[in-house]
């Protein structure tokens, strides 16, 4: 060996063990006598060290050959690393599978990760570089998965921020599940009435994983299940994959090849949800492997909280919004009934106009359209107050302006206590079926508009009912008016929203009582649902999708004692004929 053929060594950093004791070290004194030695140092009058003292520190060990293969020498690094080499023997002898003419790279051996690589020597001989890089590829191993577990995290938390339905976040959930974390993965939410939904995914070769839903009563629940809801985290592999096995929720896996664990989902109060995952014995889950699980559990059990929060929210709402809604008239013989309603939110489907009837025990029928200040939900809670007060009211008094007065003093008593100032104005009538079909309409004004007439004639008469508003002073002053229906005549009430909405070809211009009094004329023969949504229909046109208040019609017709009438429609009759044969 020669200074050419060691100038390129790297010099190590000294952490190396040194040379085994047991073994003479193939740096003997020939090593020394054929490696010729630098020039002694002329400015600090000291020898220079031997190579093989410089050799010895490499971070790579050495073992170089002759043209014929056999191992010349062996550096210290080299004989801890490679024990089987041995000086003096063949190298292919001593079977690394590393170290051979076409081999070279990364390899295993003794459970340790080296790198080997040859370089040519002078006079046909060959030197192997070979390095222990079990640590840094272990520490690369360990980083690369750190970086691809939050990757994973990240995607779960970018598609669980957006199902705020809960059936679809707890699908999103075992489908993320699925491969990362296990083949199969179910999910079980909190038992809710005595029930508890459950959601599985399954892997499937080359396909997205198929997601399954059920439900089990809340006793039939596993045992691992149930002890999961009170937060612990149950992983006997021995009896928990045989509990999810008698539930036939591991489709493809037997619980003699399989793993599983079972992490519970924080909630507010509590787990709002158990994970069960499972996967073949193959995998073991470690200790990473479990503290990834909890941390997908702990972003899974955020987003089902958020969607059951949201739920439990639009469930409150829906049911707040459905007491909020005008009601439809009660049927009554001799009266056909039409109606058309459109709040100024329509997100919120309430609004502050309202309308209804309340059948009297005289054969009568109570009925009202009204406006009360304000817009969205707290004119929609007003309206509610309203009616429920004419509801009870009505049963007291049927009076048309005597209710309404009864109404006043009911309104100011409600807002004074709240310190509401809340007003409304009112059309109140009671509607009277008459011997030959026709109907009487005793009506009451508060501060409304006037109604409409639709005579036999085609002509629209204006009924002149003026009043003060309800619910700011007492004992207001009320209009009262009587108009009398001939058979197939219909009065139209309607609310300010109609005739102030603004649209028009400049899109500021008020649709005005002229305008409705045009499109009403002519609409005699047409029922009254088919009214009431003429009325909406061009007041829509009118407006061309821009911003209106509520809207709100009712249109009362003498539909003659042989007739009951009809609910809110929402197309009118294609032919003519038919509309004759319905006003004969």
């Amino acid at each position: 060996m020669t200074a050419s053929d060691v100038r390129d060594f790297d010099p190590g950093d000294g952490r190396l063990s040194t040379p085994s004791t047991t073994r003479p070290s193939a740096w003997s004194a020939d090593v020394r006598r054929s490696t010729p030695l630098p020039p002694p140092a002329l400015d600090l009058g000291r020898a220079a060290p031997d190579w093989f003292e410089v050799v010895e520190h490499f971070r790579e060990g050495l073992v170089v050959c002759d043209a014929e293969g056999v191992v010349r020498h062996v550096s210290p690094v080299a004989e801890r690393l490679l024990p089987e080499v041995t000086s003096g023997e063949l190298l292919s002898a001593a079977g690394v599978p590393g170290l051979s003419d076409d081999a070279g790279g990364g390899f295993t051996h003794r459970g340790r990760r080296l790198t080997a690589r040859r370089v040519p020597l002078s006079g046909a001989r060959c030197c192997w570089y070979v390095e222990d890089v079990t640590d840094s590829v272990s520490r690369a191993d360990a980083l690369l998965a750190e970086r691809a577990r939050s990757a994973f995290l990240a995607v779960v938390g970018d598609k669980l921020g957006n199902p705020l339905h809960p059936d679809r976040a707890a699908a999103a959930v075992v489908r993320l599940a699925v491969p990362t974390l296990a083949e199969v993965a179910v999910l079980v939410l909190a038992p809710r009435s005595g029930r508890a939904r459950w959601w599985r995914a399954a892997r499937a070769d080359d396909d997205a994983p198929t997601v399954e839903s059920g439900a089990l009563v809340g006793g039939e629940l596993p045992t691992a299940i149930a002890d999961g809801f009170t937060g612990a985290e149950p992983h006997a592999v021995d009896w928990l994959v045989e509990q999810a096995v008698d539930a036939g929720w591991l489709p493809g896996l037997a619980d003699t090849e399989s793993v599983a664990r079972v992490v519970p989902l924080p909630g507010r109060d509590g787990p709002v949800g158990v994970l069960l995952v499972a996967r073949r014995a193959t995998r073991w889950y470690d200790e990473g492997d479990v503290e990834l699980i909890r941390a997908f559990a702990g972003r899974a059990g955020a987003a089902l909280t958020t969607a059951l929060l949201y739920r439990d929210q639009a469930e409150v709402a829906d049911t707040l919004q459905a007491s909020l809604l005008p009601v439809e008239p009660v049927e009554v013989a001799g009266v056909q009934w039409g109606t058309a309603y459109r709040p100024a939110q329509a997100g919120l489907r309430i609004g502050g106009d309202f309308y209804g009837s309340h059948r009297l025990t005289d054969g009568g029928s109570v009925f009202f359209l009204g406006d009360v200040s304000g817009k969205g939900v707290e004119a929609a809670v007003f309206t509610g107050q309203l009616r429920q007060s004419l509801q009870a009211l009505h049963r007291l008094e049927s009076h048309p302006a005597r209710l309404l007065r009864l109404l006043n003093d009911a309104l100011l008593e409600t807002t004074q206590a709240h310190g509401q100032g809340r007003f409304a104005t009112i059309v109140l009538g009671v509607a009277r079926p008459e011997r030959d079909g026709g109907l009487t309409l005793s009506m009451a004004g508060g501060g409304h508009l006037p109604p409409l007439v639709l005579r036999a004639s085609g002509e629209v008469e204006v009924v002149p009912l003026r009043g003060m508003l309800i619910g700011v002073v007492p004992d207001p002053r009320v209009g009262e008016v009587t108009v009398r229906l001939a058979p197939g005549e219909t009065c139209l009430l309607y609310s300010d929203g109609v005739t102030e909405a603004r649209g028009g070809r400049r899109g500021d211009e008020q649709f005005g009582p002229e305008r409705l009094v045009t499109a009403l004329t002519g609409c005699q023969r047409m029922p009254a649902p088919a009214l009431a949504e003429r009325v909406e229909q061009v007041t829509c046109d009118w407006l061309a999708q821009g911003d209106h208040d509520d809207i709100a019609v009712l249109a009362v017709r003498a539909a003659g004692l042989s007739r009951r009438g009809g609910r809110h429609l929402r197309s009118v009759p294609a032919g003519s004929d038919q509309t004759e044969r319905n006003d004969a």
